[in-house]
């Protein structure tokens, strides 16, 4: 029972039963006020009907064929006489005011507060001297509403009854889709996808109907790239992996000896670096997606870096045969940013197009400063990159999935890294077709106060 008024349809019924109570008690708590109220109102009039009517009998002997009616309906009656005495079933209701103003003429409708009742009370004085009373105490004039009283509470119970069937009923019907999907929402936790979250019930439960299927189609987007990845990974890992125990086999063995020995670990270093790239990328991409990665922000001139840059990748260049080029303008670039990851990010935009670039064709490292901060595209001659693959470019190991085999590619990661960066630096990365043909890396970074730049 506990557990059941835990739940939507519990809570429900029982803030229905609530309201619905006290509803009724107030609705009854008024109609037995309305009941009583309406029961002496009527009392008075049919009192002032019969006291007017008897007011015209032209003795006080003609009254008492009149008194078996008015006993029926609980009415007491009293005559006064000239000498102001009072007499009759209603006598000792009557108080000395009202004697008082019938011997003087005055009819009177009252209501006389006595020691243990209120009585209602009507006088009409006669006109052969003297004066009739009709009154009667306002405790039976309530009894006799009782009854009436008492059908109207049954009525409220027997509505009370309804409203909270009818009220657990109504929750039992709101709360059963958003029941379903919250069983559809367990399903997606325990791992299971593509679960079907039937749509029903209020806007809202609808609402959170469709949030939780968007979120199923984005989990399996997500979790499909993910496994594509350390797939891509894995086998990307393999290879170095298998060379490095091939050759340390064959050293092991003893086939590999004299002058073979310096090119089999030349091709173990190689192979070693391979794998530390990964390792290093895979580690760095975790530490941008947590928040122990910490930039430090602060005014530098970007010029001194990309020149940096640009001298330690030249040589590259000159060696594959690719017409590097550097465009600068005269003078500092000052941005805000972190120098050091600035310089990461540079680094991995021309690695990545150097790698692509074929022989003959241009690499350009370009920047100049906008409105709003300072602009650093890296340019290549190579392959380029369709919208499809633009659209994925900085996701990991998208690019790497689809043109692993195809073209030279790296760990998967750089591009994923250095979009991450740009981000906590407050810049954004983007590529578009380059005017040299292949792709355009384009960095835009804040600029800072003219006031607090260094050069």
């Amino acid at each position: 029972m506990r557990r059941w008024f835990g739940t939507l349809a519990g809570r429900t019924t029982a803030v229905i039963a609530a309201v619905a109570t006290v509803a009724v008690v107030l609705a009854g708590l008024l109609a037995a006020q309305l009941v009583n109220a309406t029961a002496v109102d009527e009392a008075k009039k049919y009192l002032a009907v019969e006291a007017d009517s008897l007011s015209k009998q032209t003795s006080i002997g003609g009254l008492q064929d009149l008194r078996a009616d008015l006993l029926t309906h609980g009415a007491r009656l009293a005559q006064i006489s000239t000498d102001g005495r009072v007499t009759g079933g209603g006598a000792r209701l009557v108080d000395a005011k009202t004697v008082a103003d019938v011997l003087a003429g005055k009819s009177v409708s009252t209501s006389v507060n006595g020691p243990q009742n209120t009585v209602v009370l009507e006088a009409r004085p006669l006109a052969a001297g003297g004066g009739v009373v009709l009154a009667q105490p306002v405790s039976e004039i309530r009894a006799a509403a009782a009854p009436l009283l008492s059908r109207m509470l049954i009525a409220l119970a027997v509505c009370l009854a309804f409203a909270i069937v009818a009220g657990g009923l109504l929750a039992q019907w709101l709360s059963r889709p958003l029941v379903r999907t919250a069983h559809s929402a367990h399903r997606l936790a325990a791992g299971e996808r593509s679960v079907a979250v039937a749509p029903g019930g209020p806007a809202e439960v609808v609402e959170v109907s469709q949030a939780l299927a968007a979120l199923d189609a984005a989990l399996r987007t997500s979790e499909g790239r993910q496994r594509e990845f350390l797939l891509s990974i894995s086998h990307e890992i393999r290879t170095p992996l298998t060379a490095l125990r091939g050759y340390a086999e064959a050293l092991a063995d003893g086939v590999v000896s004299g002058d073979d020995v310096s090119g089999v670990g030349r091709t173990l270093v190689a192979e070693t670096n391979r794998l530390d790239r990964f390792v290093r990328d895979l580690l760095e991409l975790a530490r941008l997606e947590s928040d122990e990665f910490r930039l430090e922000l602060q005014p530098v001139d970007a010029s001194l870096i990309l020149r940096e840059s640009w001298q330690a990748w030249q040589a590259i260049c000159v060696q594959n045969g690719i017409a590097g080029r550097l465009e600068l303008p005269l003078g500092p670039l000052p941005v805000r940013g972190d120098g050091q990851r600035l310089r990461q990010v540079v680094d991995g935009l021309l690695e990545n197009a150097l790698r692509v670039t074929p022989e003959g064709s241009p690499v350009v490292l370009a920047a100049y400063l906008t409105g709003s901060g300072l602009t650093v595209e890296v340019r290549d001659g190579g392959p380029g990159l369709t919208e499809a693959d633009a659209a994925v470019a900085f996701e990991r190991g998208a690019l790497f999935a689809r043109y692993s085999g195809e073209r030279p590619v790296g760990s998967g990661l750089g591009l994923s890294i250095a979009a991450r960066i740009v981000q906590r630096m407050g810049g954004r990365i983007s590529v578009r077709s380059a005017p040299e043909g292949g792709a355009a890396f384009v960095v835009e970074l804040p600029g800072i106060p003219a006031g607090s730049r260094q050069t």
